[in-house]
């Protein structure tokens, strides 16, 4: 049994999402700093079976690539030449952060809790693993 691994790529951190070993389910797992993305991956691959990759696909409503797909390309680049033998997908992210948030809201979470920006991140992983579970 294999999992399926969500990141969502910022410039400062990853927020990273993982299903259960059956792929029905979505869970925020972590957010890891940017740089430390590598490390957490060969750590966390070690001991966790995954099959595939997806990294949120940031785009501007006219359906082109947003500016940040400029950091994002290198990395997933670097992403598929390390782990040659997962593949790695794109999922379309657009409005994840706002989802994200609206989520925050609509769970209880004080406006303290709200401003907790790696939380963003990894609900906005899951979001991006949760509709990928859902088109698939």
């Amino acid at each position: 049994m294999s999992r399926i691994l969500a990141l969502d790529y910022g410039e400062k951190r990853i927020g990273i999402a993982v299903t259960d070993e059956l792929k029905i389910i979505a869970s925020g797992l972590t957010t890891v700093k940017t740089i430390d993305i590598f490390n957490f991956l060969d750590q966390y691959l070690a001991n966790e079976k995954v099959e595939l990759i997806l990294v949120g696909e940031p785009k501007q409503m006219n359906n082109t690539p947003s500016e940040s797909e400029k950091l994002i390309a290198p990395f997933i680049e670097k992403l598929r030449g390390k782990y040659l033998k997962i593949p790695v997908k794109r999922v379309d992210e657009r409005f994840t952060s706002k989802m994200a948030f609206q989520t925050m809201i609509d769970g209880g979470l004080k406006k303290k809790q709200r401003k907790n920006k790696a939380l963003i991140d990894e609900i906005s992983a899951t979001i991006i693993l949760q509709s990928y579970l859902y088109n698939n």
